[in-house]
Parts: structure tokens; C-alpha cells; sequence
């Protein structure tokens, strides 16, 4: 019989903190032992094994519980985003036992400086979800999981909805209306399958309650986990506002802090039409949940009545594109390269400006190989700070500055609109360095509301996006403001938008990167890069 050829690999994408916290600033390890010794395997061929988390298990738990040097937990709130059937509802379980009867809070230094662990005095574990079979995905395996030591030392009462322990603690299931939870105190929340909660089912008042119910814990300690597949852009569930809320913290729209989001996806380079492509992907995806079936998974992918969209979400654990995005999250991704602007670098310029509501982004096009930097974005942050907002102007003019000053610009495309005073400043003092000119007598002038040269220039970036023709170093603002940028059809041709007019979903910087992509094809099709033809001037209106 002929060995088996080793499969094809790649690497995951990873969201979330590497490697582990300091052992001394995590309760993980009187976790994992009071599992291991109280915990069973719930379900499948090791069924009442002790409970062994897998390595991601644990490190998600090491930095779920972490601490600070106060015994305080680093994080407030979390999400697990994983493919399907990667063992999200068996380690909610686990932790919700935990938290039930288990050591789960901070309870001062041992000898040797590391943390102790003690049970929650008063715990109310609550499994949140928006129907009642939901909320089994997890209750069904805590009476399996937790063994006949845990149910006789604690007094636990197993129900099929209401756990009971004999100090007064409880795990329950909630799909109740918002109005019902409205007022509780639990000490621990599991949302389960997040991507399901929806206005129209009353998810999202119900998470707006739960963040209520827990805000008021007395020590602070009461907190929530969201376990979810990767969620349907546009459908506005729970999972999506906090992808958004995520995003929006890492670019520093937000001034939030405490909260968790860990994700392991496939490359977005992975091919569904090719085997090899999607087997990698889907090993990659899975980690190191090994009982996970690959050609299985293959062959419920290949299967026509599996659409392309469920099987990135589902089985590996990719965002996909809205039906009206401009460009698909894997396809942008695809194009992440790690390769920074050096200084002298010949660069082109975007700029897309606004004053108050959207966003002013500039962006920088390396002329030799079109990589994209993002050299600033000044957006409305979240919160009280949106109250009475501007731009900085004068924070915008020293970017500009600056770049021309860092890098040999050979161009800039500027959108006027807002920012007439300034765009004439600066013709005035960068008209005589750069070679490719918008037009004579504005040589930075590129407004973009004019249809036709809208439509070619949308298209050449997008094509060039889906050919990886381009690259850009993978930031999270200029991320999030592409894949928020919508197909508009109109009678010249496909342009883009918000997807309302007062959506706080900006692309003023996607915007940026098109103009300033623009300008680096009307380089490269001079010749300007070539120092002997620096002296001819491009007008291309």
C-alpha cells in the first residue's frame, strides 16, 4: 500500500494575542487542574475521560483569565470565533463549570507571588441564546462533563434548563425578551452562536441587556463570553457589531478597552475549486481540533447544495462579502504583504477629505510594486468623545508635509471637496516636485464626482485587488474601510458608496488608496519613475 503523501500546508490567519500571559498574571493553571480532576469528557469515543483542553483551548484560557497586579481580569468580554465542529460549545461548558462551582476568581498571592484561585461566592452562570435549542448546544453536555466527584462534593442538582448547587449557585438557559433579563445580576454570561442574534429575533436588545446586567457587578469580575462562527456581513447581528467594535478599538477609533476577540481562519489565498488549496485551509482552520474530519469537510463543501459563501463562514472560518461589497474579504487579504515604505521611496498620494461625519485619509502607493500604506486617517471616534468633532486640520497639513518630505512623491490625486484653502496651498508648494499632474493650473486636483473617471479608476483598483496586482501592509482602518465599500450601479458604469448615507461605516480611505493607485498608473504609463524623463509632465484632463 503506498504511504500516504503528507498533506499541503499553510498558515493560519490569527486574531487575538500570541503565546501566553505571564504564568503569575493568569488564574489558567488552578483552572486546568480543578477540570482535570473534576471534568469529564462529555461526549464521543473518549466519553468520561477527565477533560482535557487542546493547546488553543488553553491558550485562549490563560488569556480569558488573565489578571493584572491588582487580581483584576484584563478582559471584561471575549469572543471565540471558530470553524464549525472546532469544540466552541464543549470549553463554553467546561468554563460555565467552572464558573458554576469552581475557581474562577482572584483570591490573593500564594509564597511564591503566583495567584490563587477561589470559587465565585455567588455564582449565576447564565447560557444566553436567542431559541431554546440553541442554548442546548451547551446545557446538554454539562450533566456528562461534570463527573460523580463534582455532583457529590458541591450538591449539584442536574435540570434540564436549571443546574443547582447546594451553596446557592445556579447555571441556567436564557431566551427570555430583553425586558425579562433587564435587571439581573449574573456573575458569568455565555452568548451562544452570536452570528444568530438579530434585531428581528430581539438579539441585539438582548445583548444590550446582558452588557447592562453585568456592568453592575459589584467587584467588576461579572463578564461575558460569545462563542460564534464567523458571521453574514450585513445582516447586523451581535457578531457582526462586535467584529465592528473590535476593529474599531484596534484602529483607535474607540477608547474601549477589555476585550478579547480570537480567531483562527484559513488563508485568504485558500481556492475552493482546488483540493489542495482547500485542504490546507480547512487544517489550517481547524488548528489542532484533530478530530475534525477533512475529507468529510471537503466533500460537504463540494456539494452543490452548499453554497460558497457558507462554506468560507462555516468550515473555514472566513468573513465573506455582503451581496452588494465591492470586494470580498478574502479577495483584499489576499493581498496583505508586510513591506514597509522606506524613506525616498517614489511614491503617489491619495487624499479624500472631510470635515466632520466622514473620515480624511491619506494614502501613500509605492510606484514600483503599487504596495498601498495608509499614512493617516482621522475619522470620528466612538463614544462621548464624537460630541462636537472635527478634523484637525492642522494635524492633516503636516502629514502631507511630511510625506512629501519622507518619500519622492511623483504625485498626488486629491479630492478638493472641504478642502479647497488647503489643496491650493499645497499646488502651490509641491507643484514644481511632482511629474504626474491632475490637470493644468491644479496639478493635485482629482474631484471624485465625476462618473466616468470614477468608474475606470474603480475598476483598474479592483481588478488589480482581485489579481494581486497590488498589496498593502493589512492595517485595520484602511481593512475596514474597503470591505465597507458598496457596488453602486449606475448609467456609466459601477461605482461605490457607504451603505446608507448616514452609515457610520466610512471609506474615505479605501477612497484615498484608489486616488493615489490612480496616480501610480498614470506614473508607470509615462514613465515618470525614470529619473531622464523626470522633466515631462502628465495632464490627464
Amino acid at each position: 500500500m503506498p504511504a500516504l503523501l503528507d498533506p499541503p500546508t499553510a498558515q493560519p490567519v490569527r486574531i487575538g494575542p500570541d503565546g501566553y500571559p505571564p504564568w503569575d498574571r493568569t488564574l489558567a493553571e488552578p483552572i486546568l487542574q480543578w477540570q482535570l480532576t473534576y471534568l469529564r469528557q462529555p461526549d464521543g469515543p473518549n466519553s468520561g475521560d477527565p477533560w482535557r483542553m487542546t493547546a488553543e483551548q488553553l491558550r485562549f484560557v490563560c488569556w480569558w483569565y488573565a489578571i493584572d497586579e491588582f487580581g483584576r481580569f484584563v478582559y471584561r468580554r471575549a469572543v471565540l470565533r471558530r470553524m464549525k465542529g472546532w469544540g466552541k460549545d464543549p470549553l463554553a461548558a467546561a468554563l460555565a463549570c467552572t464558573e458554576f462551582v469552581g475557581p474562577c476568581r482572584f483570591g490573593g498571592w500564594d509564597s511564591a507571588g503566583n495567584p490563587v484561585a477561589v470559587p465565585h461566592p455567588a455564582p449565576w452562570v447564565q447560557v444566553a441564546a436567542v431559541s431554546m435549542d440553541q442554548t442546548r448546544n451547551t446545557m446538554t453536555l454539562m450533566p456528562g462533563m461534570l463527573s460523580d466527584e463534582a455532583v457529590d462534593e458541591y450538591g449539584i442538582d442536574l435540570g434540564k434548563t436549571i443546574i443547582y448547587s447546594r451553596g446557592g449557585g445556579r447555571i441556567e438557559a436564557v431566551t427570555s425578551s430583553p425586558r425579562a433579563l433587564e435587571g439581573g445580576r449574573p456573575s458569568y454570561i455565555i452568548i451562544n452562536e452570536s452570528h444568530h442574534w438579530l434585531h428581528n429575533n430581539e438579539g441585539i436588545e438582548m445583548a444590550r441587556a446582558i452588557a447592562r446586567n453585568l456592568a453592575k457587578s459589584r467587584d467588576g469580575s461579572a463578564r461575558s463570553l460569545a462563542i460564534t462562527n464567523a458571521h453574514d456581513p450585513g445582516e447586523g447581528s451581535v457578531a457582526e457589531q462586535d467584529w465592528d467594535a473590535w476593529q474599531a478599538i484596534q484602529s483607535g477609533q474607540s477608547r474601549a478597552t477589555g476585550f478579547l476577540y480570537d480567531s483562527l481562519e484559513a488563508p485568504a489565498d485558500t481556492i475552493l475549486a482546488d483540493r489542495d488549496s482547500l485542504r490546507a485551509g480547512l487544517i489550517a482552520a481547524r488548528g489542532d481540533s484533530h478530530w475534525l474530519d477533512v475529507d468529510r469537510l471537503i466533500e460537504e463543501i463540494y456539494d452543490p447544495a452548499t453554497p460558497p459563501s457558507m462554506s468560507r463562514r462555516y468550515y473555514l472560518n472566513q468573513l465573506t462579502a455582503s451581496e452588494d461589497a465591492w470586494l470580498a474579504p478574502h479577495e483584499w487579504n489576499a493581498c496583505t504583504s508586510h513591506k514597509p515604505l522606506l524613506p525616498g521611496d517614489q511614491v503617489t498620494l491619495g487624499f479624500d477629505g472631510s470635515v466632520r461625519d466622514d473620515s480624511t485619509a491619506l494614502v501613500a502607493c509605492r510606484v514600483s510594486d503599487g504596495h498601498l500604506t495608509l499614512l493617516g486617517c482621522w475619522e470620528r471616534p466612538e463614544g462621548p468623545a464624537a460630541e462636537g468633532w472635527q478634523v484637525d486640520r492642522e494635524a492633516v497639513d503636516a502629514a502631507v508635509f511630511a510625506a512629501f518630505e519622507c518619500y519622492s512623491v511623483l504625485g498626488m490625486y486629491a479630492d478638493p471637496a472641504h478642502w479647497q484653502d488647503y489643496l491650493d496651498r499645497w499646488s502651490r508648494e509641491f507643484a514644481d516636485r511632482v511629474t504626474v499632474r491632475a490637470t493644468p493650473g491644479r496639478p493635485l486636483e482629482w474631484w471624485t464626482n465625476r462618473p466616468r473617471l470614477m468608474v475606470e479608476s474603480l475598476a483598474r483598483f479592483h481588478d488589480a485587488v482581485v489579481e494581486q496586482r497590488l498589496s498593502h501592509d493589512g492595517g485595520h482602518v484602511l481593512t475596514r474601510h474597503a470591505l465597507n465599500a458598496r457596488r453602486r450601479v449606475g448609467r456609466t458604469g459601477v461605482t461605490i458608496a457607504k451603505e446608507n448615507p448616514s452609515s457610520a461605516r466610512k471609506i474615505d480611505a479605501v477612497m484615498a488608496a484608489v486616488l493615489a493607485y490612480e496616480a501610480r498608473a498614470d506614473a508607470v504609463a509615462t514613465g515618470a519613475t525614470d529619473t531622464r524623463t523626470r522633466s515631462k509632465r502628465l495632464y490627464r484632463f
